[in-house]
């Protein structure tokens, strides 16, 4: 008996000795590992207490080498889920959720992360009545950032009905024209000769999705305006 006890201490020293710093669950787990080079390895559970008016919140999730990996859930700290994020490479990829902090579904959003190995990530563009069928290609340089691709779903988090959906293509909007436009190609007037632009760009800008409208607004002639690239960190509005 004495020697099973002594082995299995020396089992969980030596588990240890691999971390450089760690913390202990309730259930003996190690968490919020921290490996000799410096780099965070496995599960992860962050506390991030209220601040200037902020509120707070608490996540966990997996750590591959100092990069977020896999399905991270984010939670007031009241224990209301506000946010389920997907990562790969230390960045949004695929399928995003967030809540509001009475629990409330308040959108979904779609990223595409791309592997930091490869300088361009080509996707094809499949037709919105046919999804066999491909009628463009669309090709990327990497930037280091994710972008935002697939479809997003705003929701009215009191009654759960879509109140707005858009489609993304790589950081460019997919319109009912089946055309794809970046944030330059939405703006209603230009800046060089302030004459507006076609019919159709200045129907698409105005059918912005009034929140999105709302929030340009507020912030309008700010020198510095926080914005999503899909890095780690984005804490969802209440």
């Amino acid at each position: 008996m004495r020697l099973i006890v002594l082995l299995s201490l020396f089992i969980s020293i030596n588990g240890f000795g691999q971390w450089k710093e760690y913390k202990l669950s309730v259930k003996g787990d190690t968490l919020n590992r921290v490996d000799m080079n410096g780099k965070k390895q496995g599960p992860w559970a962050i506390h991030v207490p209220d601040l200037r008016g902020e509120r707070g919140y608490e996540e966990e999730g997996y750590f591959e080498n100092d990069q977020k990996t896999g399905t991270w859930k984010k939670f007031s700290l009241e224990g209301v889920k506000i946010a389920e994020e997907n990562y790969a490479w230390g960045k949004l990829n695929g399928r995003q959720q967030y809540f509001t902090y009475n629990g409330g579904l308040l959108r979904e959003e779609g990223w595409r992360a791309m592997d930091p190995k490869v300088a361009f990530d080509t996707v094809a563009v499949y037709d919105l009545k046919d999804a066999s069928k491909i009628v463009n290609w669309v090709v990327v340089k990497n930037e280091g950032v994710a972008l935002k691709h697939g479809k997003w779903t705003f929701y009215d988090p009191r009654e759960g009905r879509i109140e707005a959906t858009e489609f993304y293509v790589m950081n460019k909007l997919r319109t009912e024209e089946d055309e794809l436009m970046g944030d330059d190609d939405i703006k209603p007037i230009t800046v060089s000769d302030g004459k507006a632009k076609s019919d159709s760009a200045t129907k698409k800008a105005l059918s912005k999705y009034q929140p999105i409208a709302d929030y340009e607004k507020k912030n309008s002639g700010k020198k510095k305006i926080k914005a999503r690239d899909g890095q780690t960190g984005y804490i969802p509005e209440p």
